[in-house]
């Protein structure tokens, strides 16, 4: 191996951790419209993601047309948003997330007034085929055709899918559905199939804002597991409420837009 490879290899890994760390959700994207070719290269980017025997379990719709990205929009925030908030009253005020800290009549008006991602030039929806994942071990099918490798495989291709739409400029968000069959509906998605998530594809409306993590030295161990860092009970309520302080104002910058949450 020659001297110059190992130097080699740290620019090409300083390049992947700037992307990486670059990368954030926008939750408030340009209608203007972007490249075909950009929608393209974030699919060849995520179609390369590894998956359990290499089964590849994905596919994907590509949205753009505005009545389909209304439609879509209209059952997530009627049906996945209104099951979401319900959930999020099982917790304190202070510990709901973000976009929940706020009274249901301010939830309805938001679902009112707000066209939110549906307004993005392009959205991706990830669908997910478990037949497919009966390529790999038996043991990754314990959970059923929905579990195991197959939403292992969905979560890599979306992965790279954002990453790939970062390197082009684009925003992106991770809208998770738990209410699969209004969205099946929509599009005409055989019932077979798993509808993952929908990726909002766009030029960002505001600034991103660079994530934090936790530090890396406080979640590795070395040989065996580091009780010192353990995280009680108590400890762990204590580091979500400090999360959320972090957290809440980027979240009513880039999600809530003028719909300012109550305290």
């Amino acid at each position: 191996m020659s001297a110059v490879e190992p130097a080699s290899h740290t620019r090409d890994y300083d390049l992947l951790l700037d992307l990486i760390t670059r990368r954030a959700s926008i939750r408030k994207l340009k209608p203007d419209p972007i490249p075909d070719e950009y929608i393209d290269l974030v699919l060849e980017a995520g179609h390369w993601a590894m998956s359990g025997a290499n089964s590849q379990p994905w596919e994907y719709i590509v949205v753009k047309d505005p009545q389909v990205k209304k439609d879509l929009f209209r059952a997530y925030s009627e049906i996945n948003a209104d099951f979401i908030y319900w959930m999020e009253q099982q917790r304190v005020f202070e510990l709901r997330h973000p976009s929940y800290q706020m009274t249901a009549d301010e939830i309805v008006q938001r679902q009112r007034t707000s066209a939110g991602w549906s307004e993005a030039p392009a959205l991706i929806v990830v669908l997910g085929d478990g037949r497919r994942q009966w390529g790999t071990v038996q043991g990754a099918h314990t959970f059923g055709r929905d579990q195991s490798h197959l939403t292992d495989g969905l979560a890599n291709t979306c992965t790279l899918m954002h990453l790939a739409a970062a390197s082009l400029g684009l925003g992106t968000q991770w809208v998770t559905i738990h209410i699969q069959e209004p969205f099946k509906r929509i599009l005409g998605v055989p019932d077979l199939l798993m509808l993952y998530l929908i990726i909002p594809l766009g030029y960002p409306a505001v600034e991103p804002m660079r994530g934090v993590r936790r530090d890396v030295s406080a979640i590795v161990h070395h040989d065996h597991y580091d009780m010192s860092k353990y995280m009680t009970n108590q400890q762990v309520v204590e580091y979500l409420y400090e999360l959320r302080g972090k957290t809440l104002g980027q979240y009513r910058q880039s999600y809530v837009g003028d719909a300012q949450p109550k305290q």
